[in-house]
């Protein structure tokens, strides 16, 4: 099958909702459901993450990160995880471990390999999505990280089908951004059943229009993926500036600008991000 048709095919699966994922990421997609009652308490939700070792660790590994933990005041166990990050914060980790399952799935080497650099450059994103919202946008910390994670998800999708279409990542990058990206993403997003602000400030991510300073959540993932200092390896979306002429971005915000802010928050970056890998 040529690699516009097998995009097309994907794509059209997926805008029907005919999405193939591996056993485990069903049972992730349950859990998340479960979490998402809206009678699932603090106890309840503690259990619920402890059955998934993966979920458990990384949430604690979170909560200890220095963007929640600002007195340093260590938590051990799940159930403190969870109470310190709270049940938005957790969603987004569940969003996380999806994402690794997909790329878990993988058996090539080449693909693995992008995959897991798809993942480097999406942990960046969120962790910078997350301190550009706090200290700049001023919009909710915990929905600009959750879409810094999520932003990418067609496009892990699209590596974990691979497989199936010999030559499918062959050829010019664009090709995905035209005949998949949009659809494929959109179909994933919707079957994550991702809140519709953040499903649309992925959306203004494909349509590539921003503002600086930025104003929206759009804007923020936006400005982010420009700063990651690690880029998608699927694609060099048109319009995006490099990560070197991203470096030279800055605007005054506040009584501050964007170098400082960033500056400051550099631990909280590095922690964001390495607790997420």
């Amino acid at each position: 099958m040529h690699r516009l048709d097998a995009f097309r095919n994907i794509a059209t699966q997926a805008s029907r909702g005919e999405l193939t994922f591996p056993t485990h990421v069903d049972a992730t997609l349950r859990l998340q459901r479960a979490l998402s009652e809206p009678d699932c308490h603090l106890d309840a939700a503690a259990r619920l993450v402890q059955a998934e070792p993966l979920l458990a660790a990384r949430t604690v590994a979170i909560a200890n990160s220095a963007a929640y933990d600002r007195a340093g005041n260590e938590v051990t166990n799940v159930k403190g995880a969870v109470q310190r990050v709270g049940f938005r914060t957790l969603n987004a980790l569940v969003a996380s471990v999806i994402v690794r399952q997909l790329n878990g799935a993988i058996r090539d080497p080449a693909l693995r390999e992008m995959s897991n650099r798809l993942w480097e450059h999406s942990a960046h994103v969120a962790a910078l999505s997350m301190v550009i919202a706090r200290r700049i946008t001023r919009i909710d910390p915990e929905t600009a990280l959750f879409a810094g994670i999520v932003h990418e998800i067609g496009g892990f999708y699209l590596l974990s089908r691979a497989e199936e279409y010999p030559g499918l990542l062959e050829g010019e990058p664009e090709e995905w951004i035209e005949h998949g990206e949009a659809e494929v993403g959109r179909g994933v997003l919707l079957k994550l059943g991702v809140p519709q602000q953040v499903l649309a400030a992925v959306e203004d991510m494909w349509d590539g229009m921003r503002v600086l300073p930025p104003e929206t959540l759009g804007d923020t993932l936006m400005l982010a993926n420009d700063l990651s200092p690690t880029p998608s390896p699927l694609h060099q979306r048109p319009g995006a500036t490099t990560h070197q002429a991203a470096c030279t971005i800055d605007f005054a915000v506040g009584e501050g600008t964007l170098a400082a802010i960033l500056e400051e928050s550099a631990d909280d970056v590095r922690s964001l991000t390495d607790a997420l890998r």
